[in-house]
């Protein structure tokens, strides 16, 4: 589905408009976990999160009859900021269907970038059906938020970066929401760091990546997951995710809500960086024993930081 050469392209068509994220250490870190931990923070990336590199390489690579009319998204907020940036940047309108309690930070930034949102309940309307059929009617041309090649192999270059950045690792640690970080992600290690494993994380009570792994096909969750992770919700894979990231990815891990304040804290106590939920859960399961990590190399990416203020203390308290 995507190689090595699609994500090596993508890096190439980001140039000068992602950022190149840091990666940060820290003795304590290492301490606590027992292993060298690199942290990618793609909290610090344009639009607060990752997303960018996936919204921009599919946005940019569409024909430029594509371009004129416009593009459409669902999402819970990072990749509605990032189409809304990634549209802008080329010079086209989006249009981006959110559910109605996303963080208000992420609604008012999105909005902020001259999309047009479009709200829907997400326990009891579908997103992709409400952006399908915007396509259908106004011309546009849907963006997915991580079922799309383009959309993998433009988040893989997070990790190249990584590899570039830090050099080798053993391990390597992303959240999973809908597959396209770890897709692109493990993809881009597996030609990289031969034998080093890549290892996703979900919440859990959002684990429909690991029982779909286990069972060998696309499992569905009875419905939406209640988790502080909001970007972590969906209730089954993405098909061409899921076709990806069952060749690559070895293992995901479950984390809880509690885990996941845990690294919260840490990382604004220990390291004075901000991670909203999502961001924060790859760490989260190193410092809660949930990957076998002792002595490794090890790769780690805070996947986003968009959390205002209020609810960051809300959620620490």
């Amino acid at each position: 589905m995507i190689q090595l050469s699609d994500i090596e392209a993508a890096a190439e068509r980001l140039a000068g408009v992602a950022h190149q994220t840091p990666v940060v250490t820290s003795r304590t870190l290492d301490a606590a976990v027992g292993a060298t931990i690199f942290l990618k923070a793609e909290n610090l990336q344009r639009g607060g999160s990752f997303k960018i590199r996936g919204a921009y390489n599919k946005i940019s690579s569409l024909p430029d009859e594509a371009r004129r009319g416009g593009v459409v998204t669902f999402s819970s907020g990072n990749h509605a900021q990032a189409v809304a940036i990634a549209a802008d940047l080329c010079h086209t309108r989006a249009v981006i269907v959110m559910p109605d309690d996303a963080p208000p930070t992420k609604l008012a930034a999105t909005a902020g970038y001259d999309a047009e949102v479009v709200t829907y309940d997400r326990y009891r309307e579908d997103r992709a059906e409400i952006a399908g059929r915007l396509e259908r009617d106004r011309g546009l041309t849907l963006v997915p938020p991580y079922d799309d090649p383009l959309v993998m192999a433009g988040q893989g270059t997070a990790t190249l970066e990584l590899l570039a950045q830090a050099g080798p690792v053993d391990v390597l640690v992303l959240p999973v929401g809908g597959g396209g970080l770890i897709a692109g992600s493990a993809t881009a290690l597996r030609a990289r760091s031969p034998g080093a494993i890549a290892v996703g994380v979900e919440p859990e009570a959002g684990d429909d990546t690991r029982r779909s792994l286990e069972a060998g096909g696309r499992v569905e969750l009875p419905g939406v997951p209640r988790t502080i992770a909001d970007g972590l919700q969906p209730i089954t894979p993405g098909r061409l995710t899921f076709e990806v990231n069952a060749r690559v990815v070895d293992h995901v891990v479950v984390v809880s809500d509690e885990d996941i304040r845990d690294a919260m804290r840490f990382l604004f106590e220990r390291m004075k960086t901000v991670a909203e939920p999502s961001g924060a859960s790859a760490l989260a399961a190193l410092l809660a024993g949930k990957v076998d990590a002792s002595g490794a190399r090890v790769g780690v990416t805070i996947s986003g930081g968009n959390v205002t203020a209020a609810r960051f203390a809300e959620l620490l308290g």
